[in-house]
């Protein structure tokens, strides 16, 4: 948990040095929907060898072994390095929680997060990488739980009007109600309220 706080601290100190101008080119409001994927079977097996070992054995989950789900989510720019990025995500899978006994069958997992995307790159640019940090809450059957999602994404600027958005991020478990898993997304997002 100490590290993702850091993290976090290190995005924000590092983007207020490397922004110049904080007006222009801020996102406007803008709504999007995302297909994701839920990986619990690469976290389980890193925490009980290597990451090193998952490597070299090709443990990886295929995607055929993931939860898909899908998300919808609103994003506004704070300024041209930093947005936020809120999300309700929803799939139907059989949720592993530590020290219960599996469900046994898939049900609803919603989980919402409120996140800092640190753009490298203004928005007037096609190709913006970013990195992102911030809190999340889950429900599952009457379990409720927190965890913190750290990641990566890029953004693809479409003509001024919409991105299109491909998310990897590690969330960490922060609960006894959660668990560790890899969450992907794909996804496009169009402009509510123009600049």
């Amino acid at each position: 948990m100490k590290k993702a706080f850091a993290l976090l601290a290190a995005i924000t100190v590092c983007g207020y040095a490397f922004t110049q101008d904080t007006t222009s080119y801020k996102k406007p409001s803008t709504l999007g929907i995302q297909f994701i994927f839920n990986d619990f079977q690469t976290p389980a097996a890193i925490r009980s060898s290597s990451l090193a070992a998952v490597l070299r054995d090709k443990r990886l989950a295929h995607l055929k072994n993931m939860s898909p789900g899908l998300a919808i989510n609103y994003l506004k720019g704070l300024n041209s390095t930093f947005d936020l990025s809120t999300s309700l995500e929803m799939s139907f899978l059989d949720y592993p929680i530590q020290g219960k006994a599996p469900f046994g069958g898939n049900n609803l997992l919603l989980e919402g997060t409120a996140m800092i995307n640190a753009k490298m790159l203004p928005d007037k640019y096609y190709f913006v990488p970013y990195l992102s940090a911030g809190l999340g809450i889950s429900k599952y059957q009457g379990y409720y739980g927190t965890f913190l999602p750290v990641g990566a994404g890029v953004q693809v600027n479409v003509f001024d009007e919409a991105f299109f958005f491909i998310n990897s991020q590690y969330r960490v478990k922060v609960a006894d109600n959660t668990n560790y898993h890899l969450f992907a997304s794909i996804g496009f997002a169009g402009i509510i309220r123009n600049r």
